[in-house]
């Protein structure tokens, strides 16, 4: 099994490089075109796909460029906020606990309501 151990990482190797190196976009490629590094990982054991792992790959959050300047558009971004500062979870929150206090109040307005029922009239006797 030790033996077969090296075989076993370069093919590894070999189909996960070679995989990436496809499906990556040829503008993308870092100092080689994508043929290149294609026939590179295929025909060079071990080093090409090291190779392409460390300096063919786009770098990672990489964005592409458009005449030498990197496209960012921050605005498209959806922003994180935390809910103890989101005015629309805040507004939520107070609508529910108003709610909750609101029933708790119909609750306890019943309950006396049926207590005062209890104690006034007689409980055996229906009324007309």
């Amino acid at each position: 099994m030790l033996r077969a151990l090296p075989f076993i990482i370069e093919v590894v190797l070999l189909v996960a490089c070679l995989v990436d190196a496809v499906q990556t976009p040829a503008d993308q490629t870092r100092n080689l075109p994508r043929w290149t590094w294609v026939l590179l990982i295929v025909l060079v054991p071990f080093a090409g796909p090291i190779a392409w792992l460390f300096a063919g790959r786009p770098r990672r959050g990489s964005v592409p460029a458009q005449d030498g300047w990197p496209i960012r558009d921050f605005a498209a971004q959806p922003r994180t906020i935390a809910p103890d500062d989101d005015p629309e979870f805040l507004r939520t929150l107070k609508k529910q606990n108003e709610h909750e206090a609101r029933l708790r109040e119909w609750e306890e307005d019943l309950r006396r309501r049926e207590e005062g029922l209890g104690k006034t009239g007689d409980e055996g006797e229906e009324a007309p």
